[in-house]
């Protein structure tokens, strides 16, 4: 589980997050929505370990994301907004070269990268390089590098950005795959259809801070709208939110 208590983090005069606090829970796909400036990035850079919180806890299985950002980070998978990957190197060593990273060695480590080359259907750029990749290409091995470790915590920053109606499948259905398999997984979009398909739970940020949350269907009935996207102008368009 990936616990949020009370965050707060200003940069300058800005408050970017505003004694914010949600769940997302094991088993579970808990989508954070909000427009741009409501904070999403920088609490998902928070549990991840690339900022500190100025007040609160990211707690990743009880561990404090600010208190040890190691530990916590390898309960985690991070599948970053932008697939940055190294184009020296080929697929399979770069997957490698994550392992390592989570401590990973030897027989275990080649297990596993042959094992998460196979899930997700990459035998055949396992020994490319990855300049030249697609965008799709790109996407499968950047969430191969996220999930050799086997976490089961999956993070994923505006995860469709950029991709095309068959990639996106491919990636929505990786993630129910995970979601079936127990893992905790938590992810920012700006994409309702994305966020009503996949969601099971979804907290809407507005101004830093929680301005509802609940499913899709919930959040619906308490403005009073059938589909999610009108429900969502109403809840941030209200100044203080809806408590769910």
């Amino acid at each position: 589980m990936i616990e949020v208590k009370q965050l707060s983090k200003s940069f300058k005069d800005v408050n970017a997050l505003n004694s914010l606090t949600f769940s997302a829970p094991d088993g579970q796909i808990t989508g954070l929505l909000g427009p741009n400036g409501a904070g999403k990035t920088t609490c998902l850079r928070i549990i991840y370990g690339l900022l500190q919180a100025q007040q609160g806890q990211a707690l990743i299985n009880g561990i404090d994301a600010n208190q040890q950002p190691i530990q916590a980070r390898r309960q985690i998978g991070i599948f970053p907004d932008k697939f940055g990957l190294y184009e020296r190197l080929t697929v399979r060593e770069q997957i490698a070269y994550f392992a390592q990273l989570h401590g990973l060695a030897g027989e275990k480590l080649e297990q596993r990268v042959a094992q998460v080359i196979e899930q997700l259907d990459i035998v055949e750029l396992a020994n490319r390089k990855s300049a030249g990749f697609s965008q799709g290409q790109r996407m499968k091995v950047a969430l191969a590098q996220a999930l050799v470790h086997d976490p089961k915590h999956l993070i994923l920053d505006e995860p469709s950005r950029g991709l095309d109606v068959m990639s996106t499948r491919i990636l929505r259905d990786i993630l129910r795959e995970q979601r079936a398999q127990g893992t905790c997984i938590l992810f920012s979009s700006h994409v309702m259809q994305e966020v009503a398909a996949l969601c099971d739970r979804v907290v809407v940020m507005a101004k830093g801070k929680v301005a509802a949350e609940g499913t899709p269907d919930e959040l619906c009935e308490l403005t009073g709208e059938s589909a999610l996207e009108e429900a969502f102008v109403k809840i941030i368009g209200s100044d203080e939110g809806i408590a769910a």
